[in-house]
């Protein structure tokens, strides 16, 4: 995102450095080697540089260094995007976004969370299902003490390194959430491999796990404005995410153009690559802009942030992996080996593609919410003027 004062560009340039020196691409390629997702001091350490406290309220424990939390966020995760660094700031962020909205009786797994003793995760996601947390199998049944959880959830973001996950249940006709202790009575957790490099996912089955009413996040009435503002909060993520991805390996890729020579000439001045390479420099600022709209209205609580974050998900997402495929046959035969960083990027694009709907499921969004809009529009028109 656009750094726009004295204390961002501070910001902006310790995340930066600390990427660069802690989270390289060569980091990242050991961290696969060894099996692991990411390293717990690291987290920490990434904790106290204030990445975990932006969505948090200072009364809280959190607090932004220019008071955009949001914005300061999504920054993050651009930064991220430059070495498609470990770590679970996704899961943790989201997870936050919720329980800042209902804080009572949470206010110490909040303070974890921000401190980065803690790592949670959103379990949304249901075998079989894709992302529809408004219609869930797993149930919450109501008991003397408190409730019982069961059910199985799954592609669980850092679920197997997760203290908590924050669970999405039906409970007497509607939708709710509870914070549960990974190592409470009847969680099993199941790790999942996925295409990415580092980031793992998990499979939590729930057999009876008892909760008391202190693990309740919000109210009934207020659980779908919750789960609202997670999504978003997801979404813009993924997408300033992956504008720091397409940042990273557009200049990767012109460098090569202007390195590499054929019959004397660098790539760079054949007409047809210039063509291609204009092309994607048009699609990237359209995907910087439409991440941008949908940051500021994620930070503004804007009503129009519901259709923004699809808007922005629906064309980054779709045009993101196209323009890295361009890239690697832009680099010839090296582009598709295992040692040269393409498929690090491609990876990651690929994943946040699928995960919390994919492009297609954002147009429809699209499609519904500006439908609704404009029936709105249409009846207010025809009502008769008081």
């Amino acid at each position: 995102m656009t750094v726009a004062n004295p204390e961002q560009m501070l910001f902006a340039s310790t995340t930066a450095t600390f990427l660069e020196k802690q989270a390289s691409l060569t980091h990242v390629r050991g961290l696969h080697a060894s099996g692991v997702s990411f390293q717990d001091e690291w987290w920490r350490r990434a904790a106290e540089l204030g990445w975990t406290s932006l969505l948090v309220p200072e009364e809280l424990g959190g607090g932004s260094v220019s008071g955009d939390g949001v914005a300061d966020l999504a920054m993050v995760a651009e930064q991220i995007g430059h070495t498609v660094a470990p770590g679970p700031l996704h899961p943790v962020s989201i997870v936050l976004a919720g329980l800042i909205e209902a804080p009572s009786g949470h206010e110490a797994a909040i303070e974890a969370l921000v401190s980065g003793d803690t790592v949670a995760s959103w379990a949304v996601y249901e075998p079989t299902r894709g992302f529809a947390p408004a219609h869930v199998a797993t149930t919450a049944t109501r008991t003397g003490a408190g409730y019982r959880i069961d059910g199985v959830k799954d592609r669980v973001e850092a679920g197997a390194e997760s203290g908590a996950v924050l669970v999405v249940a039906e409970c007497e006709g509607r939708v709710r959430q509870f914070l549960v202790p990974t190592d409470a009575a009847g969680v099993t957790v199941a790790p999942q491999a996925s295409i990415d490099m580092v980031k793992r996912y998990a499979r939590v089955q729930l057999d009876g796990v008892q909760v008391d009413e202190s693990a309740v996040v919000g109210g009934a009435e207020q659980t779908p404005a919750i789960i609202e503002r997670q999504r978003q909060v997801a979404l813009m993520l993924q997408c300033a995410e992956i504008v720091g991805i397409l940042d990273a390996v557009l200049t990767m890729t012109n460098q090569w153009l202007f390195d590499r020579h054929s019959f004397g000439r660098p790539l760079a001045s054949y007409q047809a690559l210039k063509h291609r390479a204009a092309d994607m420099k048009m699609w990237f600022e359209a995907c910087r802009a439409t991440t941008k709209g949908a940051v500021s209205a994620v930070a503004a609580r804007s009503p129009e942030a519901q259709m923004l974050v699809s808007v922005a998900k629906a064309y980054v997402a779709d045009r993101a992996p196209a323009m890295l495929q361009d890239c690697v046959q832009l680099h010839g035969g090296i582009g598709v080996t295992w040692e040269h960083d393409l498929h690090l990027y491609l990876r990651r694009v690929a994943l946040y593609r699928a995960m919390f709907g994919s492009p297609e499921d954002h147009h429809r969004a699209v499609f519904a919410l500006t439908s609704a809009n404009r029936s709105r529009e249409e009846q207010q028109r025809m009502e008769p003027s008081a």
